[in-house]
This record gives structure tokens, C-alpha cells and sequence, in this order.
């Protein structure tokens, strides 16, 4: 049976608000499944972070895509962009150029070993992501995936 958020904390006073038990309740419940999938990343090398780097560009295919567009399409955004693909770059699992038009915009694409490292990794991942939520079965997953939808949706 699940605890309550307060009750995981061990928290002795009541939240002020449902608003603020909520967001506290996604932000535990986000890391526990990012360590949940951290542990599959790490035996790998990779950070959540890169991991999602990697995702993006593996959909981006061929063209591949410019920094702007990466950090617009990250899960979590990192700030420095650059040194993380500086550091995939460097384990050759993506490769950039200059664009000959514009010399300023720099192009990121995976590379076929971030590709076969992206490929190894799906079935472990998949796993785990199973045995983390699945258990919720598909039409509770579809209602939490819409009221999440809704609340990144709210203004300000």
C-alpha cells in the first residue's frame, strides 16, 4: 500500500497547502523513478541528462539538429549544453559540424555508436520503466500522464 508524501518524510506538520503536498509529492516521485532508470544509465556511462541528449538526436536523425533545438526539446534543461556534448563528442557518440552557411550554428548528430549504445540500452530501460509503473495499469497511467499534461499546461 502506498504511504503518503508527508508520511514518507516523516513530516509531523501538515503541508499549507494541497498545492504544495503536490508539488512535493512530484518531486519525490520524479526522483525515485530517475534513480529507478539512473541505475540502467550508469552501467552505461550516462547520466540522465546525456540520455536524453541522445534520445533527441537518435529522433532528429540524419539532419540532426543546432544547440537551441536540442535544449528546447530536453526532458530537464541543463544549462550547459556545450560541455555535454563536448563530453558525448569525446566517447564518439555524437559528432558535430559547422553549418556551411552559417558558421555560428553547429550541428549535432548521434553517431551509429550512439546509436548501438541507444540500442542496448532500450530493453533494459523499457524493464525497468515496466517494473516502475506498470503496476498502475494502462487506463490509471493514461489519467496520470493527462493530469500531468494539464498541470505543465497551467499559466505562470
Amino acid at each position: 500500500m502506498a504511504t503518503s508524501i508527508q508520511d514518507e518524510l516523516k513530516q509531523t506538520r501538515p503541508f499549507a497547502t494541497l498545492e504544495e503536498e503536490v508539488i512535493v509529492g512530484l518531486a519525490r516521485t520524479a526522483d525515485a523513478l530517475q534513480r529507478g532508470m539512473g541505475a540502467v544509465l550508469r552501467q552505461a556511462g550516462l547520466s540522465p541528462t546525456q540520455y536524453n541528449v541522445l534520445r533527441i538526436l537518435r529522433g532528429a536523425g540524419a539532419p540532426g539538429l543546432a544547440c537551441g533545438e536540442i535544449v528546447e526539446r530536453m526532458v530537464t534543461r541543463d544549462p550547459d549544453i556545450t560541455r555535454l556534448l563536448d563530453r558525448l563528442e569525446a566517447r564518439r557518440l555524437v559528432t558535430r559540424n559547422r553549418d556551411g552557411a552559417d558558421r555560428r550554428v553547429v550541428t549535432s548528430r548521434i553517431s551509429q555508436a550512439g546509436l548501438a549504445l541507444l540500442d542496448e540500452l532500450d530493453e533494459p530501460l523499457q524493464t525497468t520503466i515496466r517494473r516502475l509503473l506498470g503496476y498502475m495499469g494502462e487506463g490509471r497511467l493514461k489519467s496520470l500522464a493527462e493530469l500531468l499534461d494539464e498541470a505543465r499546461a497551467a499559466p505562470g
